[in-house]
């Protein structure tokens, strides 16, 4: 009857529309989920041990004066004795050199022509002017020799209160710098010895090479060795953190669960889930993380990560519907 389908004609439709349905369904449920089918979250286990640890700021620097002080003369002439060299410490007071004026070095020239009678006679008649240092320091430079002349412009010596290291330390960690803190010296001339030092002084101005920008940080040796010398080139590493036998774990063991910080600990049975157990925690560096409550040494953690599926088992992640169309001629 035309107009009036059968009652297996109706049954026939309604599985086709149902299959239909059902097909598409599959297929918006393959496109959600096809990058979790290739991926699967699996863990591998970790210790948490108990270590020193340490977090720190390396930069490059300059042994530099923290003061330095160019010595001139009173009066233009010439060296006549010096009485220190360079690297010597003195005192505030000490004669460092004495020097002979214009006139006296002249007076005396000319009496050395008539005799050592008559040398001895001015010499003792003109006295030589004596070069005092103005503070307690170091001597890091001498610019004359004996019988060498003079201006009263010329800088003979040069002194330093003490010497530091000027060290370049980069914007985004001169916040963790503080005045004392700890830090460690080492010479490029002398790589194997550390110099024990601390933070003296920040420049409050930056300076920009090349879009970097960097602050001035003196370093102050707690002692000076003989051999540090101005102009050394040095490396500083600050001491941000010094925590012996510290709790550790690998970064990548901190999970966040409902908002909580947590750790997965290996469970007592297989059959049982990991809980993740909460824990307050300390400074990172290098990988690692401190725990200061939650985990104890020696426990065995689960530490996430995420691998591809097998290759055996890529094909099940396929769509099976891409290829479910019977093959054969059409009608």
């Amino acid at each position: 009857m035309n107009g009036v389908l059968t009652k297996a004609a109706r049954k026939k439709k309604i599985l086709i529309y149902t299959s239909i349905a059902a097909v598409a369904i599959a297929g918006a449920s393959y496109t959600l989920t096809h990058r979790t089918k290739h991926q699967r979250l699996t863990y591998h286990e970790d210790t948490v041990v108990k270590d020193d640890f340490t977090q720190t700021i390396v930069s490059t620097g300059a042994v530099a004066p923290e003061n330095r002080l160019d010595i001139k003369p009173p009066v233009a002439g010439r060296m006549d004795q010096l009485l220190v060299v360079e690297g010597q410490q003195v005192k505030q007071g000490q004669v460092l050199a004495w020097v002979s004026s214009t006139e006296r070095a002249a007076m005396l020239d000319s009496a050395r022509a008539e005799g050592p009678e008559s040398l001895k006679q001015w010499q003792t008649y003109y006295k030589a002017t004596p070069i005092y240092a103005p503070i307690d320091g170091i001597l890091i430079l001498q610019n004359i020799w004996p019988g060498q002349t003079f201006a009263t412009t010329d800088a003979i010596l040069t002194m330093s209160d003490r010497l530091t290291v000027k060290a370049q330390v980069d914007e985004t960690d001169i916040a963790k710098i503080v005045l004392n803190q700890v830090a460690e010296i080492t010479l490029d001339a002398y790589p194997n010895e550390k110099i024990a030092a601390r933070v003296v002084h920040t420049a409050f101005d930056a300076k920009t090479v090349n879009s970097v920008t960097t602050y001035i940080v003196d370093v102050l040796p707690k002692k000076v060795p003989k051999h540090m010398l101005s102009g050394m080139t040095a490396n500083v590493t600050f001491i941000l953190n010094d925590i012996p036998d510290a709790l550790l774990i690998p970064n990548e063991a901190v999970q966040t669960e409902d908002g909580v910080t947590c750790v997965k600990v290996k469970p007592e049975s297989p059959e049982l889930p990991a809980p993740c157990v909460p824990v307050t925690l300390g400074p990172s560096t290098d990988g690692k993380t401190v725990v200061t409550k939650g985990l104890v040494e020696d426990q065995t953690i689960l530490i996430p990560d995420l691998k591809p599926v097998p290759a055996k088992n890529a094909d099940a992640a396929k769509n099976p519907f891409l290829n479910s169309a019977p093959k054969g001629p059409r009608r």
